[in-house]
């Protein structure tokens, strides 16, 4: 495991956000969807691809509470614009479950 100072960790802006919209991105080459993730005033709203497609429905993703990075550089997918990197871990069988805080918190909120 490579290890990073306390610096380079500070500098990663992991937020909470709220799923407005998600819609299956069909240009994309392996399943995935595209979200609008809301993280308040400060930061407005956010797109991102995110391949959770295994087990997430789109209407179950709605109003979901949501952890992202925030300041990676915009990333082009396919014909997206990509503005956050939405987290999540691999279960045994790999496919991606959300990284979702289990109370609820102001959207923006930073990940300490």
């Amino acid at each position: 495991m490579d290890t990073i100072s306390w610096d380079e960790y500070e500098k990663v802006e992991l937020r909470v956000g709220r799923v407005l919209c998600a819609t299956i991105f069909t240009e994309a080459k392996k399943p995935a969807y595209v979200l609008h993730v809301d993280f308040g005033e400060e930061l407005g709203i956010k797109k991102s691809s995110a391949q959770i497609t295994a087990l997430y429905k789109p209407e179950d993703l709605i109003g979901k509470l949501v952890v992202a990075v925030v300041n990676f550089p915009k990333k082009q997918i396919g014909p997206l614009m990509s503005e956050c990197l939405v987290t999540g871990f691999h279960n045994e069988s790999g496919e991606v479950a959300l990284c979702i805080p289990d109370k609820i918190v102001p959207l923006g909120t930073k990940l300490l």
